[in-house]
């Protein structure tokens, strides 16, 4: 076991009749970025919730380093909530300050730590202005700086990116980065599938409380059958009907997007494309965390 490993290990967590989590299991290892990603309603906020102790499971437990996951170790996580937990009549710098103290820092140190991470995230000129007076996404800037000041050993965030402009999303992005750089294990959810594939080392799917995948972003996009994009300006739009194993996903024009399950013949197609005329490419594509995810979402729907 990595010593500095943030494990989550077979939650349970039931409403009633209904199981929100059922027997969930993953780990974040120390200087990793990983993307938790899921429908509305899926298990990702009860699951960050529970490694906070704001709620506690029926069965399983969260570790860190081994060990259960109590009060200390709790104040060296950095939390980012996704409905805001800021006070909204506290002015910024204050409230860092403060929040910075109450996780153990003292009161020279809590004042450095929020003047360098407002000027980190561009709020610095907020300082003396109440929370309820900013923009949103300066708010969802001054709750990542909530979650940093007191310099966390583990950052636990839900739906960080949520409200912010292009560039907000540059500056956070290279604040998880910089944090895992230094040997933090990262977790974070998010909508914007993009932005995780590009960010995150690996990434785990929740459907229905369940974890369906988890792996590293270039093992997950090549699950799946292959897809080839097609290039030929003469063929009709049912050129590669009569090649057995291939189903055309996209047609615009003279180019296609076609999928091929294991028996197909990457060549039998090829010789198909260019009995139409000439083919101006011809190559293979991985599927995106896009691609995945709509066909997990499409699963749990199915069934």
């Amino acid at each position: 076991m990595t010593p500095s490993m943030l494990e989550f290990d077979r939650l349970t967590k039931r409403y009633g009749e209904r199981t929100a989590l059922r027997e969930l299991s993953f780990s974040v290892a120390a200087g990793e970025l990983f993307g938790f990603v899921g429908s509305n309603g899926a298990g990702k906020t009860t699951t960050m919730r529970i490694a906070l102790g704001v709620l506690a499971s029926d069965s399983g437990e969260v570790r860190w380093k081994g060990g259960a996951v109590d009060l200390a170790v709790r104040a060296r996580i950095g939390y980012m909530p996704e409905e805001r937990g800021l006070y909204p009549k506290m002015k910024v710098g204050e409230q860092l300050v403060y929040l910075a103290q109450i996780h153990g820092m003292g009161g020279r140190a809590a004042q450095s730590a929020m003047e360098a991470w407002t000027e980190r995230l561009g709020v610095a000129e907020r300082r003396g202005d109440e929370v309820q007076k900013l923009s949103l996404g300066n708010q969802q800037r001054v709750q990542l700086a909530a979650a940093l000041v007191h310099d966390p050993e583990v950052l636990i965030l839900d739906e960080p990116f949520s409200g912010l402009d292009p560039v907000a999303v540059e500056v956070m992005s290279g604040v998880l980065r910089e944090k895992a750089a230094e040997g933090c294990p990262v977790v974070f959810s998010s909508h914007q599938l993009d932005l995780v594939e590009r960010l995150c080392d690996r990434v785990g799917i929740i459907r229905g409380g369940e974890m369906v995948a988890c792996d590293t972003v270039e093992a997950l996009r090549s699950q799946g059958n292959r897809r080839v994009l097609v290039v030929a300006p003469r063929a009709g739009a049912t050129w590669a009907e009569g090649v057995p194993g291939v189903t055309t996903l996209e047609a615009d024009g003279g180019r296609f997007l076609v999928e091929l399950d294991d028996s197909a013949d990457d060549q039998a197609l090829l010789h198909a494309a260019l009995a139409t005329g000439p083919v101006h490419e011809f190559a293979t594509q991985q599927q995106t965390l896009t691609d995945l995810f709509r066909n997990v979402v499409t699963q749990e729907v199915a069934a």
